[in-house]
């Protein structure tokens, strides 16, 4: 696996997607020594279930455990430090994380109670919990979502989680972006398995989760946070943090240069899970017709920027989205499956951020 590589898989069993993304890039190479310190870091930021869209699925956790034993590794580590306000061992117990590291004999460390040192990262001074920087390596594992303050969270912020307390809080009078980028210069090498499997809207703490059924694996986080950026139908440019970690050498946007590599070609039918109310508002502007979960979620992404510049109004034709449509005619659609409406986005499934584009361009006036 290259650093241009982004590794998809789709599914509903989570453990096995997480060990086929391993399996496809070799994490236990990329690792080497079998008695390297291997230490995994979810996002536990708050005590909320998973399927809020606010932290990540312990059966991730389970896949990535069971992949690593299996390969002869056995120094590994669960770490991880709620966010300000939050206790990491209610958010560990709501997320299901303390069962899995039981079930397979694996230390859990909260860094909110971990001693730091300070590090000179490219020319500002961060301080970093001791067991982050204990680790030879790291599975950097986040939930692909919005965040109120930066837009998109995903690789690069997940890495917050390993400081203490106290410079949580300085990060946010700096104003997140600038200290994000410099903190990930002192991260160590790592793979990232990305959680897209129901990742909120736009908030760190869940409550709007987007169904997705995707497990996703970068070893760029500058170009896994970018490819985010797609997902949810923003520009790399509108998250401040990812240019600036791409100036300091953590990694590159350049999402032209990727290689998406799909490790099963279909997307499984959206599950049909109970939908919050912005969803459902957001949704009630879409005419869905067996879509696929990728597919439905990107279109919701792209209709909540869409109602964020204020373009989305009564009386719109319903978008067109599923496998029901192929050869049906209709006004607009999106997704190779609605090629015979009369304005269609192609893609399987399309990116939200072209989504937004064609909509934009192509909605009824």
């Amino acid at each position: 696996m290259t650093k241009q590589d982004i590794l998809i898989i789709h599914g509903t069993d989570y453990k096995e997607m997480a060990k086929q993304i391993l399996t496809r890039a070799d994490v236990a190479a990329l690792i080497g020594d079998r008695d390297k310190q291997v230490a995994l870091k979810p996002n536990l930021a708050s005590a909320n279930a998973p399927s809020t869209g606010a932290t990540t699925h312990p059966q991730l956790l389970a896949g990535t455990i069971e992949y690593l034993q299996e390969h002869g590794f056995h120094h590994i580590s669960v770490i991880e430090g709620a966010w300000v306000g939050d206790r990491t061992d209610l958010a560990a117990r709501a997320a299901g994380c303390d069962k899995v590291c039981r079930t397979y004999n694996v230390p859990f460390y909260d860094l909110q109670k971990d001693s730091w040192k300070e590090y000179d990262a490219h020319g500002m001074n961060i301080r970093l919990c001791d067991r982050a920087t204990a680790a030879d390596y790291l599975i950097n594992m986040p939930v692909l979502k919005g965040h109120c303050q930066t837009l998109i969270t995903c690789a690069l912020k997940n890495n917050k989680g390993l400081l203490p307390n106290a410079e949580k809080r300085r990060f946010h009078t700096l104003g997140l972006h600038r200290p994000i980028a410099h903190l990930n210069t002192l991260i160590p090498d790592s793979f990232i398995l990305v959680d897209n499997i129901c990742g909120d809207l736009d908030f760190e703490e869940g409550g709007n989760p987007v169904v997705m059924n995707r497990v996703l694996g970068f070893l760029d986080p500058v170009l896994c946070d970018a490819y985010v950026c797609d997902c949810m139908g923003y520009s790399p440019d509108d998250v401040e943090y990812i240019r600036l970690a791409e100036a300091l050498g953590v990694g590159s946007a350049d999402l032209s240069a990727a290689n998406i590599i799909p490790l099963n070609e279909d997307c499984l039918p959206d599950r049909k899970l109970e939908m919050t109310r912005r969803v459902r508002t957001l949704a009630a502007y879409t005419a869905p017709k067996d879509a696929c979960s990728a597919c439905y979620g990107s279109l919701i992404y792209a209709l909540d920027r869409l109602s964020d510049a204020g373009l989305l109004r009564r009386g719109l034709p319903p978008v067109s989205i599923g496998q029901v449509y192929k050869g049906r005619t209709g006004e607009i659609g999106v997704g190779s499956c609605t090629s015979c409406h009369q304005k269609h986005l192609n893609g399987c499934p399309p990116k939200a951020a072209d989504m937004v584009d064609f909509l934009r361009e192509n909605w009824a006036e």
